[in-house]
């Protein structure tokens, strides 16, 4: 059995990998009971910040923590995250326009499901990310700048002036490769959408 130090030791490098959160079955799969979670919370060590979200109180805030605690939110049965941060907030986080929308878009799996209400600060899309369309960013999943990119041009949230600006940001950036925008050209959907963000057209 570990020590109340070995318990602490771990719990830390866990909730460090994750902006100093943590959910619920991770800090019970190290051995903190229901009542060690709620002698901390009481205690000042931890505070809850969602149902089944705590944050180490005295872990410094990151840059970005409002990412991190609805990243959480997203995990599935098994208590891994799903979501993937997308959309505006994605083209914004990736620094390619000056779109600051009311609400988080995170793009969960197209089984997600979720017994609460969904939370205001988000706006779910439903829908498989592949890995060659994610990269990490705020130490949260965010999809590439290319994906973000066909994302708003296809939902048309922005005009399309401002998201083929962004586009080609991008492309001089090397936020967006050519190898990148080949691969996507072998889907005719993407394909269409690219000829029209490349050749100026609507």
């Amino acid at each position: 059995m570990q020590s109340p130090s070995e318990r602490q030791k771990d719990l830390y490098q866990l909730a460090e990998s994750q902006g100093g959160y943590f959910t619920t079955k991770q800090a019970a799969s190290l051995g903190y009971s229901s009542s060690k979670r709620i002698y901390h919370v009481r205690a000042g060590n931890w505070t809850r910040e969602h149902r089944g979200i705590y944050r180490l109180a005295r872990f410094p805030e990151p840059q970005r923590s409002d990412l991190i605690l609805w990243w959480l939110w997203s995990r599935d049965r098994s208590d891994q995250p799903t979501g993937v941060f997308s959309h505006q907030t994605a083209l914004s986080l990736h620094e390619l326009t000056d779109a600051n929308p009311a609400r988080l878009d995170l793009t969960v799996p197209r089984g997600f499901r979720r017994t609460a209400p969904v939370p205001k600060a988000l706006r779910l899309h439903y829908d498989e990310v592949p890995q060659k369309d994610q990269e990490i960013l705020h130490d949260v999943p965010v999809t590439t700048a290319l994906r973000a990119t066909l994302d708003v041009w296809r939902e048309g949230s922005l005009p399309k002036p401002t998201i083929r600006e962004a586009f080609l940001e991008a492309m001089k950036r090397g936020s967006i490769t050519q190898t990148q925008v080949a691969s996507a050209k072998r889907d005719p959907e993407s394909a269409e959408v690219l000829a029209q963000l490349q050749n100026g057209t609507t």
